[in-house]
């Protein structure tokens, strides 16, 4: 684009984006979701998802959800895809080249209970996988038997990640260091936080890229009154001296990076920020330097315990799985319980030591995506540690305009 701000060198426009899952990936993810169903005693599959939501569905099927899919998979038929509406059936039957589309009709649930009775009767045992709302569940279970929950086990598949989802998460992340260099161009005195998103969406949507999550808040360095990146913009205006703190994942096919950061306009950190941040900075460092597989949640914590010996506390989780969902483990904040679940290779986590003051006025945030190997973590970014100090114009007599 002409119009578009020039972007930090570290952010150069991606390399070519991964192709498709292949069809040995597609298999290896049935296989492995049959024997999960084979093992709870289950015959058939059914993976519900609504409104853009049910990450089962395109990670079997290839098919982003749109307003309402369901996924019928057994081992004795092809995958049939329930989809709603009409007119995204078409799309449908591209992607998912696989699978048997079938418009969900004038009932999404009433042609899935038909479709089951055509796999197999009224007498076979269903596990589901999602957010499945009580009408589906209770239209299943009047039809063929109270349902298993096959979630928590789809949810530790997804934990361990393939060479090839971990080439679509690097992309990802590429997509969302690149969101971060455009809110880095665009943090200039008067923009607001609206237009501080438009920039961000603008680095990584030509791209291919979608949007996970862009959480972003602005705030006075000097008499600050937010410590977390907010969900939604709040109308702030960047001025000299602000502070702007950001957790940014672009999405590629699903599978998003996740970048966190501490920005300042015009000025170095002050001392509240530059002791916050390097408490922040040494957290992440030392969790980074023990995560391998075969850690425990326990020892990620106790890594992170300088943020109390700095007289600060957490207001987001410390680390959770990434890729997929919100997956497990998740460390949250001191104090509360610690899971079991030890760090394995294959998975990907955020380490993300969002660090703030009691009062709760002012806060940082730094992290990102990284991979867990035999050896250590490996970060899918690239984007500069540290706080981010953004420069302001000058005029030709060099003062800052």
């Amino acid at each position: 684009m002409s119009d578009a701000p020039r972007l930090p060198t570290w952010a150069p426009e991606p390399d070519r984006a991964p192709g498709p899952f292949s069809d040995a990936e597609l298999a290896r993810r049935h296989a492995a979701v049959l024997d999960a169903a084979q093992a709870a005693g289950c015959d058939r599959i059914v993976a519900y998802g609504a409104n853009r939501n049910g990450s089962a569905i395109p990670w079997l099927t290839r098919w982003p959800v749109t307003r309402e899919a369901v996924a019928l998979i057994g081992p004795d038929h092809p995958d049939v895809l329930v989809v709603q509406f009409h007119n995204h059936t078409p799309l449908a039957a591209e992607l998912a080249r696989d699978a048997q589309v079938v418009w969900g009709g004038t009932s999404t649930i009433d042609t899935v209970v038909e479709q089951l009775r055509q796999l197999g009767g009224d007498r076979q045992t269903l596990g589901l996988i999602g957010d499945v709302p009580y009408q589906v569940r209770d239209a299943l279970a009047a039809a063929f038997g109270p349902p298993v929950d096959l979630g928590p086990a789809y949810t530790r598949l997804r934990t361990i990640k393939s060479d090839e989802e971990i080439e679509h998460l690097r992309h990802g992340a590429r997509l969302s260091d690149r969101a971060l260099a455009g809110l880095v161009a665009g943090l200039q005195p008067g923009a607001n936080d609206r237009e501080l998103i438009d920039a961000m969406e603008r680095a990584y949507v030509p791209h291919g890229g979608t949007t996970h999550i862009h959480y972003l808040s602005v705030t006075d360095m000097a008499d600050p009154d937010r410590c977390v990146p907010a969900q939604q913009p709040v109308g702030a205006t960047v001025a000299r001296g602000s502070v702007a703190v950001t957790e940014i994942s672009a999405a590629f096919r699903g599978y998003a990076g996740q970048v966190l950061r501490t920005l300042t306009v015009g000025e170095p950190p002050n001392a509240r920020y530059a002791e916050l941040h390097d408490a922040a900075q040494a957290a992440f460092d030392a969790v980074l330097d023990v995560l391998r597989d075969g850690t425990t949640p326990a020892e990620v914590v106790a890594a992170a315990r300088s943020i109390e010996d700095a007289g600060f506390e957490l207001c987001d989780d410390l680390l959770h799985g990434f890729g997929g969902g919100y997956l497990p483990p998740v460390i949250g904040r001191f104090g509360e319980p610690v899971p079991d679940l030890p760090l394995r290779t294959g998975m990907t986590v955020v380490v993300q030591p969002n660090v703030v003051t009691p009062d709760r006025r002012a806060g940082v945030q730094t992290g990102e995506l990284v991979a867990i190997t035999d050896d250590g973590a490996v970060s899918l970014h690239t984007a500069p540690r540290g706080v981010i100090e953004v420069a302001l114009p000058t005029t030709s007599g060099g003062a800052p305009r």
